[in-house]
């Protein structure tokens, strides 16, 4: 059980950033910000400095609050090396096996190529959190535009393979249209079916339906589920066509 505040901000049309405090050093850092505005309230009201920002990869809705929350609050930017010349505001570049820190958690970098060629993931063994990005969603996986289904096969393996109770901060809503495609992928998967009706309620409500887990996704997740990267290719290329 972690002892950080992880606070979820909307943003843009179906982003989350997440906005992270340690208590006990009193630092705090963003994973993630698309748009500045909404986490410099939040910090504000909540009387946090912002000493460093996370990205998983280069897409604006990821990236498009750096430079603001930097002249703001003096942040450090973290980010894929590989992704280096697209991030501007980068400070920090890391690759597979580094490691940042907030305050004494420690998160290590995990590279998990496919949805951008420089995608990584930031996993904190130690508070069993692990922010996704644009790769593992709840019940989906991140489309593939600058890589392909072989890698996102070895990153679902990767992920599948941390601790059942780890929990998953991915970077969107789209568990509602992912598990509708869930529910056509495997029709006789009774997990999938009570999920949807939990999500499906949330929704209704207003209510996210993230972070997830990975036990909760390797139970529910076709692509977390996929036996090999060809089915995962094809669950890819069905979904992206899927109209449910």
């Amino acid at each position: 059980m972690t002892d950080l505040e992880i606070i979820r901000i909307p943003a843009l049309s179906d982003n989350y950033i997440w906005l992270i405090h340690d208590p006990v050093s009193g630092e705090t850092m963003v994973v993630d910000p698309a748009e500045a505005a909404p986490v410099l309230a939040e910090a504000g009201q909540r009387g946090w400095r912002i000493g460093a920002i996370w990205n998983t990869h280069w897409h604006p809705d990821h990236t498009g609050g750096n430079a603001a929350i930097k002249e703001a609050h003096g942040a450090v930017v973290t980010g894929p090396a590989a992704e280096a010349a697209r991030i501007p505001t980068l400070d920090i570049a890391v690759g597979e096996g580094d490691t940042v820190t907030l305050g004494a958690h420690v998160a290590t970098v995990l590279e998990t190529p496919g949805h951008t060629a420089g995608h990584i993931t930031f996993h904190l063994p130690g508070d069993a959190i692990v922010f996704t990005g644009d790769t593992l969603f709840a019940m989906g996986c991140g489309r593939l535009f600058e890589g392909d289904a072989t890698q996102m096969f070895a990153n679902m393996q990767r992920l599948a393979a941390l601790p059942p109770a780890t929990i998953v901060y991915c970077a969107h809503e789209y568990t509602q249209s992912n598990g509708r495609f869930a529910r056509a992928a495997e029709p006789g998967n009774a997990a999938i079916i009570e999920r949807m009706v939990a999500v499906d309620a949330a929704r209704a409500s207003g209510e996210p339906t993230v972070p997830t887990t990975i036990a909760l996704e390797l139970a529910t997740n076709p692509f977390l589920r996929a036996s090999s990267a060809e089915e995962l290719a094809d669950r890819r290329a069905a979904k992206d066509a899927f109209r449910g």
